[in-house]
């Protein structure tokens, strides 16, 4: 797991021998061998599927021939070592698992005589995919497998990954299959890996824990610097010149009094080394949780219609004979692509103007201005929300990566108070832990909602209406 560019994909090719390192050694002992997701991807347009399959078997296809060979040769102790590797690899079970990673992944109705150019991108990452599960590998190195699958075949690879003897280790920003696939999660952050135990639920709990140790922390600090700066001001104050003396005893005042203003002045200076200190090592303020300002519960009448549309259409895209959103509801828009949801959600935008936030699928933010500039806000409220680190304040948005340009339009979202929160794709390019973090911000929004998403935890977690659209027509 990690942030877009962090390098979660750049690790399972240093795995794979596709990259080298610059420096250190990269060791990997797998006598069943290492599979790489996007191998068989790299074959000519002009190859076959058969072909796709032969090469995603070629070793397997290979100890075939070493034992036909040691066995016209009637070579035994050659054929028994080659026969204990391919039937530890389940050689003869490799086709028949061909057609079953084919039949799991949709791509049965594909004859093995198609050349790769005539299969769409989806078919062509599918068909790689299943090549490398029939292969059987010891490791597994699958970069978003879940890409271009649908629920039933999300479901079939969980299933076959769970059953696979050796290792997986696999990037994927679906939550549902991390749930379901891992044992640890590997944290890339800032050039380093943080390995967390108990699959994706023990790494959503460690970072929870963590997230209160962190507040603490910060608590205690600042309680530190209240308690420091409290003494050493009291403290100064205990003695002063000119006090009042006791018991008309000069000498012994003149002679405690010195005593005590020399013990005092220590103690302030100690105190303010003290302070000092504190403040020369500050514990970072922990980011505030995301919050979508606007309506809540109890402020607006839940029967009061914020948007109606009636006979709406957009030519090839959209007919919406009726709906209504009302002040409290919470709609997810289902549909296959090119359905019309994204078409929807301008629609309804459109019809609701100011009143409602909306969050498209891609952002375009004006070039030659800078993160602090598109934010509305203050630089210290868009930094207090954790999305950005203050050396990105001053990038050009051109700069920003695709995931910074969504959690800047993100913080823009938060910043504004709507009535309606238009949310299309919102997880998308976002970290897994933000996503999580996004959840909660929209389960607290009291306004009404209408959310586009292909992310099946926010769909299985969403609790409201759902309405499906198919060719552009509410279902």
């Amino acid at each position: 797991m990690g942030e877009n560019g962090s390098g979660k994909s750049t690790l399972l090719r240093l795995i794979a021998g596709v990259d080298v390192p610059d420096d250190g050694e990269v060791t990997v002992s797998a006598a069943g061998g290492v599979g790489y997701l996007g191998q068989t991807l790299d074959l000519p347009g002009d190859h076959t599927v058969q072909q796709a399959v032969d090469a995603a078997l070629a070793e397997l296809r290979a100890l075939e021939r070493g034992m036909q060979r040691a066995a016209e040769a009637e070579d035994m102790a050659t054929y028994g070592e080659l026969l204990t590797v391919f039937e530890a690899r389940g050689g003869y079970g490799a086709d028949a698992r061909v057609d079953k990673a084919m039949y799991g992944l949709g791509l049965a109705h594909i004859d093995r005589s198609r050349v790769l150019s005539s299969l769409s991108g989806g078919e062509r990452a599918r068909l790689g995919l299943a090549c490398l599960l029939a292969a059987s590998p010891e490791i597994l190195l699958l970069d978003e497998p879940t890409n271009h699958l649908d629920e039933a075949a999300t479901t079939w690879l969980e299933e076959r990954l769970r059953d696979h003897p050796g290792t997986v280790v696999v990037v994927s920003h679906d939550r549902v299959f991390l749930d379901r696939v891992t044992t640890a999660i590997l944290e890339v952050e800032g050039g380093t890996i943080t390995r967390f135990g108990g699959g994706y639920s023990g790494f959503l709990a460690e970072k929870a824990a963590a997230r209160q140790r962190w507040e603490q922390a910060y608590a205690d600090w600042r309680e530190e610097i209240r308690r420091v700066t409290e003494f050493a001001a009291t403290t100064a104050q205990r003695v002063a010149q000119g006090r009042p003396m006791t018991d008309n005893n000069k000498m012994a005042y003149d002679r405690n009094a010195g005593r005590v203003q020399s013990s005092v002045a220590s103690r302030v200076r100690q105190a303010q080394e003290r302070l000092r200190r504190l403040e020369a090592d500050p514990v970072p303020r922990p980011p505030e949780p995301l919050r979508f300002r606007g309506v809540f519960a109890g402020t607006v009448g839940a029967e009061r219609t914020l948007v109606e549309l009636r006979d709406l259409h957009v030519e090839g895209r959209l007919h919406v004979a009726s709906l209504t959103i009302g002040a409290r509801d919470r709609l997810l828009v289902e549909g296959d692509n090119g359905a019309g949801k994204s078409t929807l959600l301008r629609a309804i935008h459109t019809a609701a103007g100011s009143r409602a936030g909306y969050l498209p699928q891609e952002v375009d933010f004006r070039p030659g201005r800078t993160t602090r500039e598109t934010y509305p806000g203050e630089p210290e409220a868009l930094l207090a929300t954790g999305l950005f680190h203050p050396e990105a304040l001053d990038l050009d948005v051109a700069q920003l990566s695709v995931g910074q340009r969504r959690r800047l339009a993100l913080a823009v979202l938060l910043a504004g108070e709507y009535e309606l929160l238009l949310l299309d794709e919102p997880t998308n390019h976002l970290s897994l832990a933000l996503a999580e973090e996004l959840e909660q911000a929209l389960d607290g929004f009291g306004g009404a909602l209408v959310v586009v998403t292909h992310d099946r935890a926010l769909r299985q977690r969403f609790n409201g209406r759902r309405i499906s659209l198919s060719g552009g027509r509410i279902c």
